[in-house]
């Protein structure tokens, strides 16, 4: 039952006059003080004045038999009545005319003016009791505002006599002890009104009338309107027996064709406040009936758009009404909702709602078979005119109405069908999107990638950051291309970083979106989708070309005539050592020749491997460097030292026919296993535990390096492992006085 404000109660407590509303009682006040009036109680046998009222209080009190109060106390105590009734009597005026002196310890009748007339028909009394709901919202702060919470307000409450039941309709009947009182509650029981138990059908419910043609009411539904009820409370309310009647079937009979059959009531006149006036509503998701196919085949309804609600009660019943209305040869559209949503929840969220709204509309998806038909649904100009009038009042600023009644795109002319007799209706004025979606467009940079993928405008920046396999974190920024002349979209965008590898993530982000955008989470998972495969593919192509690019070096025909000749060239040997003095080596000629050769054997299948031995500072790592320094950059890795386990994590091409070159051999002795696995197999593996991208689950993972590798390490130590000494050519630094006295002559002429 919904509940007196706060405000009203103080209202009566403070505006009605208890000395006068004590008198009209038949007690005569005698005053005894500058604030004091004293009377008998007559809740008592009282022969002395025992009542005390204070004006300036508005309280009584009584010395005798304890009562006290303000206003509606006395009326309850003094009437026999409840404290609602009490309220409600006093709203419509206390008597003021003294009455008998005698105490009336209960009312005989009531006092309050009934809203309906006892001799009316049915029909008639049905109609009485929807006025007397309609006055009741009127006045009810409560009712309005839930009304305002969904967006229902103005000209809607006036046009569907919309009402609201506060259990005040029984304080106006005759008491149900009088014949008079009993009858009307009878038929009131009969018609719905009433329950067996003696209350009302629709206590606490904002109350929807379903009027035919002839303004009859045919059906009745109520909305429970608060959200502190015991469990199990239905909130949704209709008359007794099956249903009956086509809400607003005055814009069924207008709709030139096109209806939007809604899931509830609340959401179709959302629909319709939102401009949409060829809006009609089921019962529920289950509730299409008879009464609208015969409303639809009596006015011409050629397509209807379902708009049931996005979840799996509305899914299952959008695909029972289409069944019925393709049976009955009309056209069957599904406006998609985000999921989980409503009309009323989806316009509450996107607004404007007539923008919003028009947006689903216009991509509602085409459930029959063969080519689309047109729709062409649009928000009614002067609806949206007042609305916009009745919004810039509080701020708001509406989209100015279109100047033809068709929907925001423009129309393409249908072709003419083949043969006359089409098994659909003829399209008539706005085009459906195709069906074929274009390939996206790319525009790359060195730091972002954009996609567009229809109206939708797609931003990726970090997408060319290296990462490992099992995550793709970039930075999505998502937008809607406002089409000509259409600025309700501007502004509008989502932007979030997130792994496009996480299932998790990218359903947020569609989520998120799509309540921004007003676009259905299907299309915005799809997307992802595309963009994801698109960035995989840009990525590999990267890599391959990269590849490429390393390992076949481009080379024009004269610089390929240059090189066979001095492959083929006889003295091949002597110009690569002679190219080793012109770097400055110092003797070392077949140390130098061997290593040249080594470091060139990383094309063959199995290429060699080599260390090279000296004490420190004999010239190891020069020698190293001299070779290396004839080999191209991107042939050869080199590392001062590393770990066990970094071998494992390189990547499965990274080191495939190339030099790891590292300066000390007791740099890699903790990966000295690794090193020499990948020499002798030509590749190493790794079973390693890691969570899970899609899940966030353990589990295992593997890891591969491929090779053939060249492997060139230097050392210091005399004595080294057997394994790798098997596995290696070992050079041993010439260390020689001879050479010493060499190096020194070398570096004497290079200073003179």
């Amino acid at each position: 039952m919904a509940r007196i404000p706060d405000a009203e109660i103080e209202r009566l407590k403070a505006e009605v006059s208890l000395v006068r509303l004590v008198e009209s009682s038949g007690v005569k006040l005698v005053r005894k003080g500058k604030d004091e009036l004293m009377g008998c109680c007559p809740f008592h046998e009282d022969g002395t004045p025992s009542l005390s009222v204070s004006v300036s209080k508005n309280l009584f009190r009584c010395f005798g038999c304890e009562a006290g109060g303000g206003p509606i106390d006395w009326v309850m105590k003094r009437e026999g009545m409840s404290f609602r009734h009490a309220v409600e009597w006093l709203r419509d005026g206390a008597p003021v005319a003294p009455g008998p002196e005698t105490a009336k310890p209960r009312a005989s009748g009531r006092r309050l003016p009934s809203p309906v007339k006892l001799d009316a028909d049915d029909a008639a009394l049905l109609a009485q009791v929807v006025d007397y709901y309609h006055e009741t919202l009127k006045a009810s702060p409560e009712a309005l505002a839930y009304l305002q919470s969904r967006g229902l307000a103005g000209e809607l409450v006036e046009r569907f006599r919309l009402g609201f039941a506060n259990r005040t309709l029984g304080l106006r009947l005759p008491e149900k002890t009088r014949k008079a009182g009993a009858d009307i509650r009878g038929r009131l029981e009969r018609l719905g009104i009433y329950r067996a138990s003696g209350h009302e059908h629709f206590t606490g419910s904002l109350v929807v009338p379903v009027a035919d043609e002839a303004g009859r009411i045919a059906e009745i539904y109520g909305r429970k309107i608060r959200s502190d009820l015991r469990p199990g409370t239905p909130l949704h309310l209709y008359l007794p027996g099956p249903h009956a009647g086509v809400w607003n079937v005055e814009g069924v009979a207008g709709a030139k064709g096109e209806v939007i059959l809604a899931e509830s009531l609340i959401d179709a006149m959302t629909f319709w406040s939102a401009g949409y006036r060829n809006v009609t509503a089921a019962y529920g998701a289950g509730g299409f009936t008879d009464d609208h196919l015969a409303a639809f085949a009596r006015y011409g309804v050629e397509r209807v758009l379902i708009a049931f609600d996005r979840d799996e009660a509305g899914d299952k019943g959008a695909g029972a009404v289409a069944e019925r209305l393709m049976e009955a040869g009309i056209a069957a559209f599904r406006i998609v909702f985000p999921k989980g949503l409503d009309a009323n929840a989806y316009a509450a969220k996107v607004t404007p709602a007539a923008k919003s709204l028009g947006v689903l509309i216009r991509k509602a998806q085409w459930l029959g078979n063969g080519k689309a038909p047109a729709i062409t649904s649009a928000a009614d100009p002067l609806a949206l005119a007042a609305m916009g009038a009745v919004m810039r009042g509080v701020g708001e600023v509406l989209p100015e109405p279109a100047s033809h009644p068709s929907s925001a795109a423009q129309p393409v002319p249908p072709e003419p069908p083949s043969e006359p007799p089409a098994a659909l209706p003829e399209p008539m004025a706005a085009a459906m999107p195709p069906v074929p979606v274009p390939d996206p467009v790319e525009v790359q940079s060195e730091h972002e990638l954009v996609m567009v993928l229809e109206d939708r405008r797609y931003r990726v920046r970090g997408w060319k950051k290296p990462q490992g396999p099992e995550s793709l974190k970039v930075n999505l920024l998502v937008s809607r291309n406002a089409e000509d002349g259409d600025t309700s979209t501007d502004g509008r965008f989502h932007v979030d970083t997130l792994d496009l590898y996480a299932a998790k993530a990218r359903a947020a982000f569609a989520k998120a979106a799509g309540i921004e955008l007003g676009e259905s989470e299907d299309t915005l998972r799809h997307d992802l989708g595309r963009v994801l495969l698109k960035i995989e593919a840009l990525q590999d192509a990267e890599l391959a070309g990269a590849l490429k690019h390393d390992e076949r070096p481009g080379m024009s025909q004269a610089e390929h005539a240059e090189a066979m000749a001095l492959l083929t060239a006889p003295d091949l040997i002597e110009r690569i050592a002679a190219d080793f003095a012109a770097c400055g080596v110092v003797g070392e000629e077949t140390n130098a020749l061997t290593g040249y050769l080594a470091c060139v054997s990383r094309l063959l299948d199995r290429p060699l491997a080599l260390i090279i031995q000296s004490s420190s500072a004999a010239g190891k790592s020069s020698l190293m460097d001299a070779v290396l320094g004839l080999m191209p950059s991107g042939a050869q890795v080199r590392y001062s030292a590393m770990t066990g386990q970094s071998l494992f994590y390189m990547g499965e091409t990274n080191l495939k026919h190339r030099i790891l070159a590292i300066a000390e051999e007791e740099g890699a002795s903790t990966a000295s296993y690794a090193l020499k696995l990948l020499q002798s197999e030509g590749e190493v593996t790794i079973a390693s535990t890691g969570k899970d991208a899609a899940t966030g689950n353990l589990v295992t993972q593997e890891y591969r390096v491929e090779g053939p590798v060249m492997l060139f390490l230097t050392t210091t130590a005399i004595d080294i492992d057997e394994e790798l000494m098997n596995r290696c050519l070992v050079l041993s630094v010439d260390e020689s006085r001879e050479q010493t006295r060499a190096i020194h002559a070398a570096q004497r002429r290079r200073q003179t």
